[in-house]
């Protein structure tokens, strides 16, 4: 998924809790759905940053040697102007695309 074209919020917001727990019946089973997904938005992203940043990287035998590559604060510095993946995995949970079950309960 694309998450630099999300609709998210980029920064926290006062959220009515009473929509939280309409697809599920429980708010706190909501809360577990929307942290579980946060989970996987920050290893996407997480995953996604380290490859872009391994294409910029330098192998040097001198571990006291920095060498700031522009490229790389570049693109760091556009990941850490998205929202946070708790505030995108709240906006893809309120707009129902989020794919959860749950086994305890009976299928009808």
């Amino acid at each position: 998924m694309d998450f630099k074209k999300t609709n998210a919020e980029p920064s926290i917001v006062t959220r009515d809790i009473r929509r939280f727990d309409g697809p599920t019946g429980n708010l706190y089973e909501a809360v577990s759905i929307m942290s579980k997904r946060a989970n996987q938005i920050s290893s996407e992203l997480k995953e996604e940053l380290s490859g872009k940043l391994q294409e910029f990287s330098t192998h040097t035998d001198n571990l006291e040697e920095v060498f700031e590559n522009r490229e790389q604060i570049e693109v760091s510095k556009h990941y850490e102007k998205l929202p946070k993946p708790t505030l995108i995995s709240i906006q893809e949970f309120l707009d129902d695309k989020v794919y959860y079950r749950n086994s305890g309960k009976e299928v009808k």
